[in-house]
């Protein structure tokens, strides 16, 4: 079948889309930015790509004419908290409209559990695109899931540094909301099990895993996988906003995808049917299981996808591609170069950097670094990286966003998203005489950037001296 995948670059899409591939469809990815799809050369030969910003004006003639089926995977939540509702809103009209000039017989959606009577801001914004949705020339499926387990999830991701930095911790009381996790294979299983199926059109379905438990049960049962034991004390008094602060200064979560949590994790999310599951024949795994699978993922370094590299992580969520120009005037530079001797493992250097492997020099002062601009509202430096060898265009890189990675041409642009005054470049490239050359570029904001930049400066002649003579080590 000839299917379109949209939000292919998101957490879902990306573990979606080999899947499809796999199983012989042809597949359409839209994007936003077709240079922000992180996939490699031989995956794209494969597919086709189109950009499309589902929030702007509709565009005719984009979509191929013969489609199939259709995936809505776009969401707006982690980007807002004010009018996120209305963003989603606005991206499901507009993909109603596209989907009018093309043969569509089946949009397939994942939406979440809204059996609450009372529902979240979030909640309801999906049940609100679920609405739209159905009003579409197409036959509908709505898949509505709950907690999604699997590595590099949101939810994953947090629990997982809840567990192991705090081995007590202070809770409020919605860690006794219960809900039903889903496994992130189990997940990718109903989406592809449902394509084509007549007897999922013009329906909505519950899936969820066979475990209905507390936050506190499975922040309890992560550790117990991991080895080790935590305590949780339960406090009635914690506001939704102070949970929010709690959890954006613990975790690695934006405080904007925080604030959204914490108002959902108030309601129970649990499954009322099984249907689809006897229909599909699909037995999904315990939590544990789930948490057992990430972390055989993570110790294999075959991390497909997570929520960190979404733009919305940062703190540039449109046009990232305006940066990848550096200028040239008006602007603060640190240079250095050395001669190497061996460019294929300076490279390989180059392209681990980040994460854990860190910044070559220096990385108590790095973190000292993400530590401030976290108390500041920034990103900090917990993002790290998806991959421990592997840079993609859009890529987080720890307080970096990756704008260019070219092995060919032995380049690699990062752009800060660290919260200054002014906008950072920070540049590596392997000229033809194996110079390696390190460039880092500021434009300041006026007088505050330029103090900025010269009250750092002592700093940034250790760190990026030591830096460049480190990586330039084979």
């Amino acid at each position: 079948m000839k299917i379109l995948l949209t939000g292919a670059n998101g957490y879902i899409g990306m573990r979606l889309l080999p899947q499809l591939i796999a199983l012989g469809h042809e597949v359409v990815c839209a994007v936003r930015d077709a240079t922000r799809l992180s996939i490699d050369n031989e995956t794209k030969a494969l597919i086709q790509i189109v950009e499309i910003d589902f929030l702007k004006d509709f565009e005719p003639n984009v979509l191929p004419k013969d489609l199939e089926v259709a995936y809505y995977l776009i969401h707006s939540m982690s980007s807002s908290i004010s009018d996120f509702d209305e963003k989603e809103a606005i991206s499901a009209q507009r993909f109603n409209e596209y989907m009018a000039e093309t043969g569509i017989e089946q949009v397939i959606y994942l939406s979440g559990i809204v059996n609450d009577e009372k529902l979240s801001k979030h909640l309801r914004s999906r049940k609100n695109v679920e609405d739209i949705l159905y009003t579409g020339d197409y036959n509908l499926t709505v898949l509505r899931a709950g907690i999604i387990v699997g590595s590099g999830s949101s939810s994953f991701e947090i629990i997982r540094d809840l567990c192991e930095k705090l081995p007590f911790m202070i809770t409020p009381k919605w860690v006794l909301t219960k809900t039903q996790p889903i496994a992130i294979r189990d997940v990718i299983a109903f989406l592809t099990g449902v394509i084509g199926n007549r007897q999922c059109y013009n329906d909505s379905f519950d899936i969820g895993g066979p475990d209905v438990l507390t936050y506190k049960q499975m922040l309890q049962l992560y550790a117990k996988v991991r080895g080790f034991k935590i305590g949780i004390l339960t406090v009635p008094v914690m506001t939704p906003k102070l949970s929010s602060y709690w959890l954006y200064f613990v975790t690695s979560t934006s405080y904007k995808l925080a604030t959204n949590l914490v108002d959902s994790m108030k309601m129970e999310v649990i499954a009322r049917d099984h249907r689809l599951q006897d229909l599909l024949g699909i037995k999904t795994h315990s939590y544990t299981e789930a948490i057992e699978m990430a972390f055989i993922k993570i110790e294999q370094n075959l991390v497909v996808s997570s929520w960190k590299d979404s733009m919305v992580s940062g703190r540039f969520v449109k046009d990232l591609g305006k940066y990848i120009q550096v200028p040239q005037y008006g602007v603060l530079t640190d240079k250095k170069t050395i001669k190497i001797d061996d460019p294929d493992k300076v490279l390989e250097n180059i392209w681990k950097i980040g994460g854990e492997t860190g910044w070559y020099y220096a990385n108590w002062l790095w973190k000292i670094r993400g530590f401030m601009d976290k108390l500041n509202g920034g990103v900090g430096l917990r993002r790290g990286r998806t991959h421990s060898d592997k840079i993609y265009p859009g890529d987080a890189l720890d307080f970096w966003r990756v704008l260019l990675a070219d092995k060919e041409d032995k380049r690699l642009l990062l752009f800060a998203e660290m919260r200054m005054p002014g906008e950072a470049w920070l540049e590596f490239k392997i000229d033809d005489a194996n110079v390696l050359h390190q460039t880092a570029t500021f434009r300041p904001k006026g007088l505050p950037g330029r103090l900025y930049w010269y009250s750092i400066l002592p700093f940034h002649y250790f760190i990026f001296e030591g830096m460049i003579r480190n990586i330039a080590k084979s």
